[in-house]
């Protein structure tokens, strides 16, 4: 089965995934294998069916919000999505190396992209509504729902500087100035 995804995949292609991703050959050769066997149709794109299949998101509580990730593209949703999409929303969670920052995994990008985790409705802005929706589905219900909210107001309160009871990917992006995203947004991936 190795051999079959990795003859699949051609030179030139893995080159180009490499310059644009920064992942490794073997790291590009590995994921085009997992890749692969998701693939339950064989036709060389995946469905959100198939991410849901994966364990770790099928019990991440954010799960359906990671996977609408890999198919938001070009500011509509895609019903399928290719290796190399596939490779693009991987390397979001790239570590970023201080010589070798790829535009894919920079930290503006990755605020961005967990920005999109709590804008539910795409409107460049998190309301509390939506924040708290975000909340219940990382907590479910081990929190109540009058404790979910006062965290929800707090957050909003120090967050929002303009006073429009929202948060701005500016402001977002204030609030977590003094976090190591680059680290808590990385995966090692295997060489």
């Amino acid at each position: 089965m190795g051999n079959k995804s990795s003859l699949m995949l051609q030179n030139e292609e893995i080159i180009a995934i490499q310059t644009e991703t920064g992942f490794s050959p073997s790291q590009i050769e590995r994921l085009y294998s997992r890749f692969t066997s998701l693939d339950k149709g064989d036709n060389g794109s995946l469905s959100r069916e198939d991410f849901l299949r994966i364990p770790e998101l099928a019990i991440n509580p954010l799960g359906d919000r990671i996977v609408q990730a890999f198919f938001a593209q070009n500011d509509g949703y895609e019903e399928r999505i290719n290796f190399r999409q596939f490779m693009r929303v991987l390397s979001r969670f790239r570590p970023i190396k201080k010589n070798r920052e790829n535009k894919l995994n920079s930290r503006e990008d990755k605020l961005r992209f967990a920005f999109k985790m709590y804008d539910l409705d795409d409107d460049q802005k998190i309301s509390r509504e939506e924040l708290l929706a975000v909340l219940h589905m990382m907590v479910g219900s081990n929190i109540s729902t009058e404790q979910l909210s006062n965290i929800a107001d707090r957050t909003i309160m120090e967050a929002d500087k303009d006073g429009d009871q929202c948060i701005t990917f500016e402001e977002f992006c204030t609030t977590l100035e003094r976090t190591d995203v680059e680290e808590k947004m990385s995966i090692r991936f295997l060489h």
